[in-house]
């Protein structure tokens, strides 16, 4: 028996046509939430980075390594700053106060 190939919904641009300007300023919210906070294999799939290239990236000799450093909750700044940098980011420690924010930059590589 052959398989229906035909399309049978509405393309997604068409949908988001119809979304009211409220419901088109939550989702734009939504999104930025979202990229501006995510843990670490967030991060390395929305680069499109998988732990073996990452790994690799970083001068690691197993996958495994990775996935031990994106499931620990404290690590050294050294090892988050390799593994940002290997996926092509700068790593920046950001101080929030009510008064304003204060970049430190004790932990900065020499």
């Amino acid at each position: 028996m052959a398989k229906d190939t035909k399309k049978t919904g509405r393309p997604w641009k068409e949908v988001r046509r119809t979304f009211s300007p409220e419901v088109e300023a939550d989702i734009a919210a939504k999104v930025a939430a979202t990229r501006a906070s995510m843990p670490l294999a967030g991060l390395r799939q929305a680069k499109q980075y998988t732990q073996e290239t990452l790994a690799e990236a970083m001068g690691l000799e197993q996958q495994s390594a990775v996935s031990r450093l994106e499931h620990q909750a404290d690590m050294y700044v050294s090892t988050l700053r390799r593994y940002i940098e290997a996926m092509g980011g700068q790593l920046e420690i950001v101080a929030r106060f009510p008064e304003g924010d204060v970049r430190i930059d004790q932990f900065e590589a020499a």
